[in-house]
């Protein structure tokens, strides 16, 4: 039996066991009028997910310590009752002699293949998988039925349900934040690494500060003029040209449109607008990428052209326009919940003392809410710096020294995609450097985040 079925039958197991658990609490409870219930010590479906835990997680966890060891433990059977000869080739080529016997069960080939040795092996290794697979599932049901006998001999009216099911509950949960933080750490750690072997082959003197960036490099030792340039400033510079358009773009429009949303639109108005405002939040950034390739940057060429400027067809501006539009849904959504949480009183009071609607924004709910919107001002960025879609389509490839947002410049994220695309060798000089940039981009946006959240708890003000 697949896996897929075991886990059908063992969640119809589940149920069952909650169900019958739950009766069974039900059927020992007695009145208990000090209690005015019943003297049960947890409400009857504890009791039941107490006895479905104790028939799903033993299960479970034998299903998956089964399914991670199944196929290496089969292939190390298999290997060792390989004839000599084939025993004493590489690794490298008893792999691969491995790969082809797993490749024709796994696609019920065997009758296909010709040689003997691989045939006979091919035999070996299905009947090792279907023994494996039958142990398996009767092991599972097994489990998952004595789990159920079990919890319900544990169903007394002073055990203590709840507690037990809490802490399963508790672990669970953090179990699950464990996860989290560990796959966090694991990327970053896999990055760090390959980031390492990279600066063994280039200094992190030339790649901080190198002005040029042109990161081909020889397939042959005789090859000349690509021997690879891994200056990371072009780079930063087209980064940071094109979030600051987008910002430019994004934080006016996107503040203006909390700040009316929040003070001056009435309630039917908020109600439409604020949803059709966040509708661009739910666009697909190839689509707004179409937009500045087809729309954008051929207006924006054409104006320049029309006032005597040469304009790339590919440029910054375009890019960080359309970016920018993309992220005001982002900075307005945060800018209006900051803005909300600004107290009525504080209005009130300066209505009080005569001042007008434009005065109050201005001078006590702009200042009180200052540190969200800097937050958001500075997530916002961190939005900016990490988005690729646009860029590639609108403002090119070209890493360009400039700050002119007229010409074509290119950005980290842009490069990485780049530098991972194509059959490059994944140990290569070139396939390295993506690690380094995606670490240069990663450390960038954690500053920027962890200033953000700084700032936010720092000057946060608790308002009733």
């Amino acid at each position: 039996m697949n896996t897929a079925n075991i886990l059908l039958i063992l969640l119809l197991l589940v149920g069952f066991s909650y169900v019958i658990g739950r009766k069974r609490s039900l059927a020992l409870a007695k009145p208990n009028p000090q209690r005015k219930g019943s003297n049960l010590h947890s409400l009857p479906g504890y009791y039941g997910h107490l006895v479905a835990i104790w028939c799903g997680i033993p299960a479970l966890v034998i299903l998956l310590l089964w399914n991670t060891f199944n196929t290496p433990i089969a292939t190390s059977l298999v290997s060792n009752s390989l004839p000599v000869e084939i025993q004493s080739q590489s690794t490298e080529q008893i792999g691969l002699f491995m790969n082809r016997i797993q490749s024709a069960v796994n696609q019920g080939n065997i009758n296909e293949l010709t040689d003997p040795t691989q045939k006979q092996a091919a035999e070996y290794y299905q009947s090792i998988l279907n023994i494996s697979n039958m142990a398996k599932t009767v092991l599972v049901l097994v489990l998952a039925i004595l789990g159920i006998f079990y919890g319900l001999r544990l169903i007394k009216p002073e055990l203590r349900a709840r507690n037990r099911v809490e802490k399963v509950a508790t672990f669970f949960m953090a179990s699950c934040a464990s996860i989290a933080i560990l796959t966090t750490a694991g990327i970053v750690f896999s990055v760090l690494f390959e980031s390492i072997r990279f600066f063994s082959d280039v200094s992190i003197l030339d790649f901080l500060f190198g002005t040029h960036w042109s990161p081909q490099t020889a397939l042959r030792a005789d090859q000349v003029g690509s021997s690879g340039s891994f200056g990371f400033i072009p780079l930063l510079v087209g980064t940071l040209l094109i979030s600051a358009i987008a910002l430019l773009v994004a934080v006016p429009l996107g503040l203006m449109s909390a700040i009316y949303l929040s003070e001056y639109a009435s309630k039917p108005v908020r109600n439409i607008a604020k949803p059709a405002l966040e509708v661009l939040a739910g666009i697909p950034t190839v689509v707004y990428g179409f937009f500045a390739a087809l729309t954008v940057a051929p207006f924006i060429r054409d104006t320049g052209e029309a006032l005597g400027l040469s304009v790339a067809s590919e440029s910054a501006l375009a890019a960080g326009i359309v970016m920018g539009i993309m992220i005001i849904p982002f900075m307005s959504s945060l800018s209006d919940d900051v803005i909300n949480a600004v107290p009525q009183a504080m209005r009130d009071g300066s209505y009080g003392m005569g001042a007008t609607k434009s005065e109050t924004i201005k001078q006590v709910i702009i200042p009180a809410a200052l540190p969200g919107i800097v937050g958001a001002f500075l997530l916002a960025a961190s939005r900016a710096i990490g988005e690729t879609m646009i860029v590639v389509m609108a403002a090119g490839m070209s890493a360009n020294l400039t700050i002119n947002p007229l010409e074509a410049v290119t950005t980290v994220t842009v490069q990485i995609v780049a530098l991972l695309t194509g059959d490059q060798e994944f140990d290569s000089t070139k396939t390295l450097a993506a690690f380094a940039l995606g670490l240069t981009l990663f450390l960038m946006t954690l500053v920027l985040n962890v200033i953000a959240l700084h700032i936010v708890r720092k000057y946060r003000e608790q308002y009733d």
